[in-house]
Parts: structure tokens; C-alpha cells; sequence
């Protein structure tokens, strides 16, 4: 990376199991904090799954720092770029769950489906015998998946094992090979664990998720169409990995195009058409009142979001 200016994003998780979960926050807060990187990491007994951005050399002590750790060794870590700085604030937080799907029994470090490399994903997911299925959310999948894949119209994670039962009562699908991918990997590795426990036998996931076949595979061969939507400021990425086309409603979350922007039920920070119609003249109010006091931070040269994490 030759501009001095470029953010360097580090996504990272691993399920291991956890006991000394306030331990490992404070250690892993003070290696952050330490090395200027900002982002957020949660912690659960079941692992760890996080993001966080810096300048290059920062996110590389950092994580060099982590992995003294024994428990972060062969942790999975994708990286891509940034010409500003993604986050406000360097969180590291306890959950209960590092990725949600309310499930306390489904455990990737008991049972889990076959890891597939990224420069062995194309051959699996070309087969006519092969289901597909992308494990991210509807409005993920409205700017880029892979060609074929089963849209289960989630809106959350929380969603998906009520789509699996379903999915489940068409008796040939208990029998076919499945084969499932999600943005960094630590989705479908969770959702390969419910679909064994559900009875499924050939479940294959994507290592690493589209970040890492993005970046490992050449883009003559690639077969991802779109762009690829990030939990952060910059709402999408390219197949080169680079800031994508789509900008954010910050009411709902919503990626949304150049043209939607010009929509008129499109205000900065209050609504968009997606949202619009479903929050209510008090929430816009509220939307409004923040958004008012983001522009007046901007105006004096300050963040109005950010902030180190507290003890």
C-alpha cells in the first residue's frame, strides 16, 4: 500500500472456546488502543469475530500482538482498504453469541461443515448437483452474490434456522450437497453447524467468505457478480476490494444506489424509500435532531460520534 494516507481493514474470527472472557477483553482492548486501531471486536465463550482498521503498520503490530496468544493461531483474517478511516471509536464488547442466530446449542467447535478454500470454491458451486445457499441477509444480497444462489429473504441471522426448517420439509434438499457462503466466513461456518444438526450430510462452506475469495481469486475466474456489503462506513466493496458504488441510509441501514439519492423521500440521516413509510413522525424528529447536531460537529471540526471505549 503506497499511500501514506490508506486505512488498512483487518476482518477477523475464530470460534475457540472462551472461559476468561473479561481477561481477553482487556487484553485485546489494550493492544488495540495501544497500536491507534479503531473498530469492534466481540467476545463470546464460543470465540471471537471482529473488524478493526488503522494505517498499515499499526493493524500489522497489532495483529502480530494478538496471535503471541496461542488461541489466535491460524485465526482467519481478510484484509482490504480504505482512504479514510471506517470507524469512530475502538470497541471490544461481550456477547453472548459472536454472531447471532439464538441458538446456544449450535456450536461450530462441536460440529461443523467442510471448509472449501477459495481457489476450490468455483469447482463446488459449478455443480449441477450442488445447492447453493447465501446465508447474508436480503438487502446484502440486493447489491452482489453468486449467480444461482438461494436468497433465504432473512433480515437478520436470527432468521435463518426458521428458513432451514422449511427448506428441511422438501425431502430430496435432506439429501443434496449444500454448499453456503456468507461475507467473511464465520456465518456459514455457523450455519454449516446448524444444517448438520439438522440432518443435512454434505455441507460445504466458503472459507473466509467473499472477502478472501475476492482476494484470492483472480477476477477473469471469478464467478461473484455485484458488489459486496461491509458492516461499516463504507457500506460496499468492489471486486478489487476498493470502496463500491453504493452509499447508506443511516435511518434504516439500507445500502442505496446513486438514483435512489435522488429520491424524494430520500433525507440525509432521517428516511429513505425503504424506510420511509415505516418510522414514524416522532422517529423522524429524533433522525432529524441528530443529523442537525452531526452537521453542526462537522461545521466545528469535531466528531460527534466517537470516543474511546470506557471502562
Amino acid at each position: 500500500m503506497q499511500d501514506s494516507n490508506e486505512i488498512l481493514v483487518a476482518t477477523l474470527y475464530k470460534f475457540f472456546k472462551v472461559d476468561d472472557l473479561v481477561a481477553l477483553q482487556n487484553q485485546l482492548y489494550a493492544i488495540c488502543n495501544k497500536n491507534n486501531v479503531m473498530g469492534t471486536i466481540l467476545i463470546a465463550n464460543e470465540g471471537v469475530n471482529g473488524t478493526i482498521s488503522a494505517k498499515p503498520k499499526e493493524i500489522e503490530k497489532t495483529l502480530i500482538s494478538i496471535q503471541e496468544d496461542d488461541r489466535f493461531s491460524e485465526i482467519e483474517i481478510k484484509y482490504s482498504s480504505a482512504n479514510k478511516q471506517p470507524f469512530h471509536k475502538m470497541r471490544v464488547r461481550l456477547k453472548k453469541e459472536i454472531v447471532t442466530i439464538g441458538l446456544p446449542e449450535i456450536n461450530p467447535n462441536k460440529t461443523v461443515g467442510t471448509y472449501v478454500k477459495p481457489e476450490e470454491w468455483n469447482d463446488i458451486i459449478s455443480d449441477p448437483d450442488v445447492i447453493l445457499i447465501d446465508t447474508r441477509n436480503k438487502f446484502e444480497i440486493k447489491i452482489g452474490s453468486f449467480k444461482n444462489a438461494l436468497d433465504p429473504r432473512t433480515t437478520s441471522f436470527r432468521d435463518f434456522p426458521e428458513w432451514v426448517k422449511k427448506f428441511k420439509q422438501d425431502k430430496e434438499n435432506t439429501n443434496k450437497k449444500i454448499a453456503m457462503y456468507c461475507t467473511g466466513g464465520i456465518r456459514c461456518e455457523k450455519a454449516s453447524s446448524l444444517m448438520k444438526e439438522e440432518g443435512f450430510n454434505e455441507v460445504y462452506h466458503l472459507q473466509g467468505g467473499i472477502l478472501k475469495y475476492l482476494e484470492q481469486v483472480e477476477k477473469e475466474k471469478s464467478l461473484w457478480e455485484g458488489e459486496c456489503f461491509v458492516f461499516d462506513d463504507r457500506v460496499c466493496l468492489t471486486e478489487n476490494l476498493e470502496v463500491g458504488s453504493y452509499k447508506m441510509c443511516f435511518a434504516c441501514r439500507m445500502p442505496i444506489t446513486e438514483d435512489e439519492l435522488n429520491d424524494d423521500r430520500y433525507e440525509e440521516g432521517i428516511s429513505c424509500l425503504y424506510c420511509y413509510d415505516k418510522t414514524t413522525k416522532d422517529k423522524k424528529e429524533r433522525f432529524e435532531s441528530r443529523q442537525k447536531q452531526i452537521e453542526l460537529s462537522k461545521l466545528r471540526g469535531e466528531k460527534h460520534i466517537g470516543g474511546q471505549q470506557k471502562k
